[in-house]
């Protein structure tokens, strides 16, 4: 089945300045609006505290919940509205630490209670300590970096066969973070420094697709993360997994379009390199699209039909097919050309 006939010629390559600063304000923009908003809204799996599910009979306010729990101090709470909108399903998230679960469901349940009548249904109460929640949000964020640097050396030894430049980019990478963690760094911090390196290291040792690649990567995870800070969801570690999910699908997407382009760069020596890699995405192109619609019609059940509790999860994967759609053409490909802008045969 071809979505796309064959011999389809679209300038691709010549609107990449375009889809760069469309890229590069996305980018922009959830960097802004995560330092307005303080970071990522995490979720009670990284930040720590008590998380309460209710049921209610009808809608109420926000406010009128945390006037409600004023009578077992919890009227601080944040309180968010979960899965559809005729459940009256509310998420009650207290950031103290210090609460002992031991009673805490009936008190919350008898508190509101009084103030909303007898319908009234507790779903789940957990809690997770401060600790715990530091050291999972920390995994977390090495998890998604540690997938993108091996990404990072398969690429380049796949594609451009400098295995031994890889390992160096490796080693000179934990040489990097361990200099950077002696000067007591935070996490966050540590991977952002950690990025950069890897992002230099490629481009002084000309890892031009392991370049394109992470790139890619990092593109398609920020303005996933940017769509959770503008629609105010929690990273949680479902959302984690979401992440790690979009990395592997953006990959495959990516890794498509390259192979193309390496095979059309030997057979095509009298055109340029710009022209070739134009003629490979168009290749690709009918492929890449029914791929992606295939997997958008399974996400958008899961979104509509699954729920609230997976309702985030299918969220972040919405968003992130479309962005790894959308940067494996734009972004990962025409990264290529900084190093490649002369005709195939004078090279």
């Amino acid at each position: 089945m071809e979505f796309i006939k064959p011999g389809i010629n679209l300038d691709l390559i010549g609107n990449r300045r375009i889809a760069f600063i469309l890229s590069a304000s996305l980018i922009l923009a959830t960097i802004l609006l995560l330092i307005w908003r303080g970071g990522p809204n995490y979720g009670v799996d990284f930040a720590g505290g008590v998380l309460i599910q209710v049921k209610l009979d009808e809608k109420h306010l926000p406010s009128e919940i945390k006037a409600a729990l004023k009578s077992v101090q919890l009227q601080d709470s944040i309180i968010q509205e979960f899965g559809e909108k005729d459940d009256h399903e509310y998420l009650i998230r207290v950031r103290k630490t210090d609460l002992k679960l031991s009673g805490l469901s009936e008190k919350v349940k008898q508190s509101l209670i009084i103030e909303f009548g007898q319908g009234v249904e507790m779903r789940r109460v957990e809690m997770v300590g401060p600790k715990v929640g530091e050291d999972l949000r920390q995994k977390a964020l090495f998890a998604i970096f540690y997938s993108i640097l091996f990404i990072a050396i398969y690429i380049s030894g796949r594609f451009e066969l400098k295995w031994l430049m890889s390992i160096i980019m490796a080693l000179s990478l934990i040489f990097a973070v361990y200099l950077a963690s002696g000067f007591g760094l935070p996490v966050s911090w540590l991977i952002i420094v950690a990025l950069l390196v890897t992002i230099a290291l490629c481009w002084f040792l000309k890892l031009r697709y392991a370049l394109g690649a992470i790139i890619a990567l990092i593109h398609d995870v920020t303005i996933t993360m940017g769509a959770f800070a503008l629609t105010d969801r929690e990273i949680s570690l479902s959302i984690i997994a979401a992440f790690l999910t979009i990395v592997g699908y953006s990959l495959n997407d990516t890794i498509i379009v390259f192979d193309r382009i390496r095979e059309n760069s030997r057979r095509f020596r009298k055109k340029s390199f710009e022209e070739a890699m134009n003629t490979s995405i168009n290749e690709t192109l009918s492929r890449t699209i029914l791929t992606s619609l295939t997997t958008l019609i399974v996400i958008l059940a899961l979104f509509i039909l699954g729920g609230g509790v997976i309702h985030d999860f299918a969220f972040a994967i919405l968003i992130g097919v479309l962005v790894g759609t959308y940067s494996s053409i734009f972004v990962a490909s025409p990264i290529l050309l900084i190093w490649e802008d002369k005709p195939l045969g004078k090279k």
